[in-house]
């Protein structure tokens, strides 16, 4: 009598997404972006539209689709967690260092790759990626019966794919722009108000908040919360000469990142991804509630801001009490991901 692994098995596929391939790929493409923070993925709705394509192309039932992201520390975004629940999806999360790099992705979907063609629970497989970092899993795959069929990101010249991963699959497919084009969108910009603005904000919360005073025993957290501005160290006379107002803060002097020893210190992207993981942080432990009571800003209660610069330096590793103008990018990252979460823009100091 036949062993199951001999009997044939039922035609079914899993979809394998490298998100950090579709979305760099898609966001050059589509929008002109470098940096995923420029823009906005509908990714319910475009996993939604690649499982549809993968079943108009192959035969059989999906498995399920694995998406292959990363974050830092390995603590999901809140679009991670959104994809992580939807149904026949499984996330898969690696590190995302200092320097913006997938580090343990490839080894997960090889992994994964490799167990399911191992056990027979596909018969192909949809590997949506790019790079040649990816070919050991094709291989596997295709040593136990399995068809790799690979997709791409229309590329804006020349080819986006590895050469290699290319020759080694069995079909290739290019995702047009126009199939992408729904589901990617330009991040929108909300300016911060100016200082002038935020003074007179400062100025109406104090009041409401005397009044309340008056009227409540106990001050709500809105109360407490609003609008108060963070205590500033003075800038060195030397350092004024070459200063630049920067709005809704106070001038910061024209060299970005370097102290009067010249010393660098950590740069503007880095710190506007540390500010909206503490955000994102703070919304899940503290929830929406308190972290609403913080609007509409941009300026931080002393209190929560000192609460900020602690959390971003244990994550950074290092203190940013010389480097003002790194605090403000830190800020900055805080409230875009604050503003986005309530739907009213993201805010910029620059």
């Amino acid at each position: 009598m036949a062993t199951s692994e001999f009997v044939p098995q039922p035609a079914r596929y899993a979809v394998f997404v490298d998100a950090g391939y579709l979305y760099a790929a898609s966001g050059a493409l589509l929008l002109g972006c470098g940096s995923r923070r420029e823009y906005r993925v509908a990714a319910e709705k475009l996993i939604k539209a690649l499982t549809t394509h993968a079943d108009d192309k192959l035969l059989g039932e999906l498995l399920r689709v694995y998406w292959f992201d990363a974050a830092p520390k390995r603590q999901p975004t809140v679009d991670q967690r959104v994809i992580a629940n939807l149904p026949l999806v499984k996330l898969r999360l690696g590190n995302l260092n200092a320097q913006g790099q997938q580090k343990g992705v490839d080894a997960q979907l090889r992994a994964d790759l490799e167990a399911l063609a191992r056990h027979r629970a596909i018969t192909d497989a949809v590997l949506l990626a790019g790079d040649e970092d990816m070919l050991p899993a094709v291989e596997a795959a295709q040593r136990y019966g399995v068809r790799v069929h690979l997709w791409g990101v229309e590329p804006t010249h020349g080819s986006n794919q590895a050469e290699w991963l290319v020759w080694e699959s069995d079909t290739v497919e290019v995702l047009p722009a126009d199939f992408l084009r729904p589901y990617f969108t330009k991040a929108k910009v909300l300016s911060v108000p100016t200082a002038a603005a935020a003074a007179a904000a400062v100025r109406d919360a104090a009041a409401v908040a005397q009044v309340g005073a008056r009227t409540a025993p106990v001050p709500s957290p809105s109360q407490v919360f609003a609008g108060r501005a963070p205590a500033v160290k003075p800038v060195p006379a030397a350092a004024m000469k070459n200063a630049v107002p920067h709005a809704g803060h106070h001038v910061i002097p024209a060299a970005t990142t370097s102290t009067t020893d010249g010393k660098l210190g950590p740069d503007r992207d880095h710190m506007l991804e540390i500010g909206e993981h503490v955000a994102q942080k703070w919304i899940f432990e503290r929830g929406r509630d308190n972290i609403r009571d913080l609007l509409p800003g941009p300026i931080l209660p002393p209190v929560i801001d000192k609460e900020l610069l602690i959390e971003a330096e244990k994550e950074l590793g290092s203190s940013l009490r010389p480097y003002q103008e790194a605090r403000t990018w830190l800020r900055d990252g805080f409230w875009e991901r604050v503003y986005r979460e309530f739907g009213i823009g993201i805010g910029k100091s620059d």
